[in-house]
């Protein structure tokens, strides 16, 4: 307003930012109505010019570097920071999966064929709290349900839990894709759900190494619970309400499985179904290795309660206060006292159950320490061999050598002007010691 009213009373440009304080081009800008009051000027992307290259080069080696990439492109003339390159890096999600580490990805040999839903398939996971559960299920004080639907096929299953805890998520999730058939590029988990960061709110990164070992990218929902899904939780709801003073936690899933396959055959075929079932990815042949650790009272018995089954321990434990581990991708569990020591290791019996375990008869004194090993990995043999840029690339990168480094007095041996990284092939400020 000052500056228009300044304007208008015959004042020059120059005039009214000396009066103002401010610059010129900030005066000029307001006049000409290409600046609004109260909104900022976006700031430049200078990665989309280089864009179209990191794509090529990631198409033709999915295992490059993101440092090697960084250093190309600086040499092309890129003036961006590394953090600031990783962070367009996933914002573009330019790396697509190898097809030797991921054989159950769209078009990999042995993988499910691409097909007009596959790349654009994605599995939405709802997070319900319950009411509280009994005390016959041996879990926590609530009771939750974590359901997973498919985008296009309008397909959806459902888990009870009695925790909310980062391996019992997990647990959850492995047993939802298990029950869809594979899984799908991406996930998106709505912000109810405890995979967040708290002090955040963005997605916790533990969830990192997990989308790595599935092959997937994770995402929370920015957008509210759809009409479907809301439908969706109010049936769980119900039938929550109607199962949990009668039944065990194994009657109440299965009556949980009974109506999510019948909300599939009720579906019409003209409601927004595809005429054909899009095609999902291979699924590791292990969960993902997370251990469980949950904290148990040994009864009279000498008998630790744990899912619905019960496991035996030395007699002379009765009273005492122990830890239950169960690693996601093993058959068996193992008994841990206060110390950290292993009592006794059991076969995993089926939640539910009822059973009496006593097959535990080694006692051992530490365990194996947890491995993550990405599925197929030691098998790819694409893992470290590096690719030259193809002709499509090199092309790219002729244009934007063109574009941001200019030619100029050359001298012998000299770099050419804009280059930033040296001649040894360190970045700027990295050097091999001497």
């Amino acid at each position: 307003m000052d500056v228009r009213r300044l304007h208008g009373q015959g004042w020059s440009i120059s005039a009214i930012a000396r009066q103002l304080g401010r610059d010129r081009k900030t005066v000029r800008r307001y006049l000409s109505g290409n600046r609004e009051p109260g909104v900022r000027t976006p700031a430049e992307d200078v990665f989309l010019s280089f864009l179209p290259y990191c794509r090529l080069r990631m198409a033709d080696d999915p295992h490059l570097p993101a440092t090697a990439l960084f250093d190309e492109i600086t040499d092309l003339g890129y003036r961006g920071g590394y953090s600031t390159f990783t962070r367009a890096l996933r914002r573009h999600r330019l790396r697509p999966l190898c097809r030797g580490c991921h054989p159950g990805a769209p078009g990999a040999p042995g993988g499910g064929p691409g097909g007009p839903h596959t790349d654009h398939e994605e599995i939405r996971f709802s997070w319900t709290d319950l009411a509280d559960s009994p005390p016959g299920w041996g879990g926590g004080v609530k009771a939750h349900l974590l359901t997973g639907s498919l985008r296009h096929a309008h397909r959806w299953r459902g888990v009870l839990l009695d925790s909310d805890e980062f391996p019992q998520v997990l647990e959850a999730v492995d047993y939802l894709l298990r029950r869809l058939g594979g899984t799908a590029p991406r996930w998106r988990f709505d912000r109810a759900a405890p995979v967040r960061c708290p002090s955040t709110g963005r997605l916790a990164k533990d969830f990192a190494p997990v989308g790595r070992y599935y092959g997937v990218e994770i995402e929370l929902e920015t957008a509210g619970p759809t009409a479907e899904e809301e439908r969706r939780a109010a049936a769980a709801g119900q039938h929550w309400r109607s199962v949990v003073d009668d039944l065990g936690p194994r009657a109440a899933q299965r009556i949980l499985d009974r109506l999510a396959r019948w909300s599939d055959e009720r579906l019409p075929a003209g409601d927004g179904a595809p005429s054909t079932t899009p095609a999902l990815g291979a699924l590791p042949p292990a969960p993902f290795p997370a251990c469980v650790r949950t904290l148990r009272t040994v009864d009279q018995r000498g008998l630790v309660h744990f899912r619905g089954n019960r496991y035996a321990v030395p007699p002379d434990l009765a009273g005492a206060l122990v830890e239950v581990r169960h690693r996601l991708d093993e058959p068996r569990l193992s008994i841990t006292a206060s110390s950290g020591a292993v009592i006794a290791r059991h076969s995993l019996a089926p939640r539910g159950e009822g059973r009496t375990v006593a097959d535990g008869g080694t006692v051992f004194v530490l365990e194996r320490p947890p491995r993550l090993v990405l599925p197929g990995s030691a098998a790819c043999p694409d893992t470290g061999v590096r690719r030259p840029p193809s002709a499509e690339a090199s092309a790219e990168a002729e244009a934007l050598r063109r574009r941001y480094l200019r030619p100029g007095p050359t001298v012998p041996g000299q770099r050419p002007a804009g280059a930033r990284a040296a001649a040894d092939g360190c970045r700027p400020g990295l050097r091999p010691r001497a």
